[in-house]
């Protein structure tokens, strides 16, 4: 007699797939979660070298124009000092150059930030390109002899403006190229945070620590203190051949830079 094979059950074929081992079940989302905190590792790696490297750019300028104009021309807090009080004391004219300073650096800024909001992906490159043609230009400037200090300070302030732009953040750690100040409050907190042991509710992994935002902040003013120093070491010897030096990293920085968006920096 045939059997019917609308009755007939084949164990192998009811009995369903066989369940995956545990550990074959776990092991992608555990390789998914390593590559992704690699990543982002990396990334925050990239970026941290990327501010020390702009904020000695930013040091080194600073003090180029403290020496040659007695004017900063990145950092606007010393600015606004400045010119508060020349205005305190009647001498208005004495005020203009740093004032000049300040509304040529919001007017980088905001030029900086206009273009970020454009789907362009080569913005920053775009921005380093634009700063370093600054720069080259006053060393034009200076060899032709028009020095006019006026024009000096607006240029090369509205390229600081405009480059302060290009990195805000590292990972989750906000970041300042030029105001030094904030930098080293909130070096403060994360160092007494980091001693009570305190946990960081943004952490993108066991590397990112209170500490190990302290050193990158530390990193940061080291580097912007750097910049001054050597720039106080060459000024007065070259003059503005000096900026020869943060022009050639820009340029380098403008054909080689790749922005990163893994939540970094977009720009």
């Amino acid at each position: 007699m045939t059997p019917d094979p609308a009755n007939h059950t084949d164990p192998a074929r009811d009995s369903g797939p066989a369940p995956s081992p545990p550990d074959q079940a776990i092991a992608p989302a555990r390789m998914s979660q390593a590559t992704t905190g690699r990543g982002l590792w990396f990334l925050a790696q990239t970026q941290e070298r990327l501010a020390a490297g702009l904020a000695m750019i930013a040091g080194f300028v600073d003090a180029y124009g403290i020496i040659t104009y007695g004017t900063y021309l990145s950092f606007m807090s010393g600015n606004t000092t400045q010119t508060g009080y020349q205005i305190g004391q009647g001498n208005f004219a004495a005020a203009l150059p740093s004032a000049l300073a300040i509304v040529f650096f919001v007017g980088g800024s905001f030029a900086g930030a206009w273009l970020a909001e454009s789907a362009s992906g080569r913005v920053r490159r775009l921005i380093f390109a634009v700063v370093a043609a600054s720069l080259a230009l006053i060393i034009a400037l200076t060899l032709l002899g028009l020095s006019y200090g006026g024009a000096h300070i607006a240029t090369v302030s509205f390229a600081m403006g405009l480059m302060n732009t290009t990195l805000s953040r590292v990972g989750a750690q906000s970041v300042s190229l030029t105001f030094v100040t904030g930098t080293l409050s909130r070096l403060g907190v994360h160092l007494a945070l980091a001693i009570r042991r305190a946990p960081l509710a943004d952490s993108a992994g066991p590397w990112d620590t209170h500490l190990h935002r302290a050193l990158l902040l530390t990193g940061v003013w080291g580097a912007f203190l750097a910049g001054g120093v050597l720039s106080g070491a060459a000024t007065p010897r070259f003059g503005a051949w000096v900026l020869l030096f943060p022009t050639l990293v820009l340029c380098a920085l403008a054909a080689f830079d790749r922005s990163v968006s893994a939540g970094v920096d977009r720009r």
